[in-house]
């Protein structure tokens, strides 16, 4: 999910042509890298800790609540990440292609960012 976040991120700055420059690329190129290596530990702890939260649980319980964790603890930091570092609000775009939010117009209106 880290690497989709990270994708998202890139892609959105390269359609935009918003913080793609030099400087807009160093932080793409590493530091948002870091980023998905801390969702990748933010996982491992949330499938350790829905592990450890039902221990006495009936199995359904048991199976599904790790993975929601996960799904939480991975889900929510990429699409923060998208949100903030991919869609940089007022940011000037040369493409011309996306308004100044510089939220690309095929992402969908149903999902925040």
């Amino acid at each position: 999910m880290g690497c989709a976040g990270w994708t998202l991120t890139v892609w959105a700055r390269a359609y935009c042509d918003a913080g793609y420059e030099a400087g807009g690329r160093f932080e793409l190129n590493v530091l948002l890298p870091l980023a998905v290596a801390v969702e990748a530990l933010l996982g491992l702890v949330a499938f350790a800790a829905g592990r450890g939260l039902a221990p006495r649980a009936p199995a359904p319980l048991r199976r599904a609540l790790p993975v929601l964790f996960v799904v939480a603890a991975t889900v929510l930091p990429a699409w923060w990440l998208f949100a903030t570092r991919g869609t940089l609000d007022g940011y000037h775009g040369d493409s011309g292609l996306c308004p100044a939010s510089n939220i690309p117009p095929p992402w969908p209106d149903w999902l925040p960012a």
